[in-house]
């Protein structure tokens, strides 16, 4: 899915996303990912869902957004507690969704100008 929004050419966002790839600033990424409006890091270790480890959120909770959204790949899947337990422990709120959901919700927070870090996984054919 393609989007088309005016959004400022300084910060990440997601221009386009599909089986095994999101397209994040004009840049086409196949593996997983995390993305804040400052920053992109392509080198997130967990390539599914099975791979999530607590230091996975660790990872994310340094980049100290107010939000986290998840993206779990091609369908909705919840974390046990104990992996997201550093972000919430920071008062950092999770949401998990399918990572197309996740690729929308985190350009609409991202517009409101909030603290939005986006985890996604790719989706699987």
């Amino acid at each position: 899915m393609r989007f088309s929004l005016e959004i400022d050419a300084h910060r990440y966002f997601v221009r386009s996303y599909g089986s095994g790839w999101v397209n994040i600033s004009e840049r086409e990424i196949r593996q997983s990912l995390i993305v804040t409006p400052e920053r992109l890091v392509t080198d997130w270790p967990p390539q599914a869902f099975a791979d999530l480890e607590e230091s996975h959120f660790e990872a994310v909770a340094q980049l100290t957004p107010e939000i986290v959204v998840l993206g779990t790949g091609s369908r909705q899947q919840f974390p046990s507690p104990r992996l997201i337990r550093s972000l919430l422990a920071k008062g950092i709120g999770v949401e998990v969704m399918d990572t197309a959901a996740a690729c929308r919700t985190y350009n609409i927070i991202m517009l409101e100008g909030r603290r939005v870090a986006a985890a996604l996984l790719m989706i699987a054919d």
